[in-house]
C-alpha cells in the first residue's frame, strides 16, 4: 500500500488547486488541502485491509464490504470480452473517474444542505484518513491549526468554513482522482476510465510503458517519489514558495539587495 504517498500527493494537489477554486485565505487553503489529502486514500476502501476500511472500525468495515459487493457485481455485469477473470473488487469501481465525480457531487450537495457542521465533519474525516497514513504527529498539528484558525479569525471562522461548502466536493473528487493517477503509475495500473472501452476491455488498466512503472513500497517510491513530494508539500504551502524564491534571489544577487537599502 502506498498510503503516505497518496496522502502527500493529495495535499500537494489541494494546495495547488485551492486558489483556483476560490479558497483564498490560508485557513481555507489548508482545510481544502487536508480534505484532498485524506480523500486521496478513500478509493482503497474497496480493500478490507486498507487503512480507510479500518479507520472507524465496523462502520468503515461495513461500507468497505458493501463497496466490494457493488464493485464485484458491476464488474461481472459490464466486463468486456478481453477483461480478466477477476472478482472486480479491489481497484475497480472506487478507482474510476465516475466514482470520484459522484462522491464529489454528493459531498457538494451534503455540505450545501448541512452548512459548516457538515463541512467540518468532512474535513475532520479527511484529516483522520491522512493521519492514519502519515502518522500520529498529524493530530497535534491539526489541533494546533484549529486553535490558530479560531484565534486569528475569531467569529468569522464558521463563516469561512461554510464558504468551503461550494468547493469541498471538488477537494473530495480531486483526492480520489489523484489516488487513481498514483495507482496508474504502478505495475498493476488503474482502470479509471471505466466504462470507456479500450482494446476490448471495459476495465482497461491505464499505465505507462513498463520502464516508467514502479512497485508500491519499494525503492522508487521510498527513495524518490515520497521525498520529492515531501519537498513539494512544504513549498506549496501558502507563502512559502514566494519567500524561498525571494531568499534565493537575494542570495544570488546581494548587490541588488544593498542597492535597494
Amino acid at each position: 500500500m502506498m498510503g503516505r504517498t497518496h496522502a502527500l500527493t493529495g495535499w500537494c494537489a489541494g494546495l495547488a488547486l485551492a486558489p483556483a477554486v476560490g479558497a483564498d485565505t490560508v485557513h481555507q487553503a489548508v482545510a481544502f488541502a487536508a480534505t484532498t489529502a485524506g480523500f486521496a486514500l478513500l478509493p482503497d476502501l474497496d480493500h478490507p485491509g486498507a487503512r480507510a476500511s479500518k479507520l472507524l472500525g465496523p462502520v468503515t468495515g461495513a461500507i468497505s464490504w458493501l463497496l466490494r459487493k457493488v464493485s464485484g457485481f458491476l464488474y461481472q455485469l459490464t466486463k468486456g470480452p478481453r477483461d480478466e477473470k477477476r472478482t472486480g473488487t479491489h481497484r475497480h469501481l472506487s478507482h474510476t473517474v465516475l466514482f470520484a465525480a459522484g462522491l464529489g457531487a454528493l459531498t457538494t450537495a451534503a455540505t450545501k444542505a448541512g452548512g459548516w457542521y457538515v463541512v467540518a465533519g468532512i474535513v475532520l474525516f479527511g484529516v483522520l484518513l491522512a493521519e492514519d497514513a502519515l502518522g500520529d504527529w498529524l493530530l497535534p498539528v491539526a489541533g494546533g491549526a484549529v486553535i490558530w484558525w479560531v484565534y486569528s479569525v475569531g467569529g468569522q471562522g464558521a463563516g469561512q468554513l461554510e464558504e468551503l461548502s461550494g468547493w469541498l466536493g471538488i477537494a473530495v473528487a480531486v483526492g480520489c482522482f489523484v489516488h487513481c493517477l498514483g495507482d496508474a503509475l504502478t505495475e498493476s495500473g488503474c482502470p479509471f476510465l471505466f466504462p470507456v472501452p479500450i482494446a476490448g476491455e471495459t476495465w482497461y488498466e491505464i499505465r505507462p510503458p513498463k520502464p516508467l512503472r514502479f512497485t508500491t513500497g519499494k525503492k522508487v517510491e521510498n527513495l524518490l517519489i515520497f521525498p520529492v513530494f515531501v519537498v513539494a508539500a512544504a513549498l506549496l504551502f501558502p507563502g512559502v514558495w514566494p519567500a524561498v524564491s525571494q531568499a534565493v534571489g537575494d542570495f544570488l544577487n546581494p548587490g541588488a539587495v544593498q542597492a535597494g537599502q
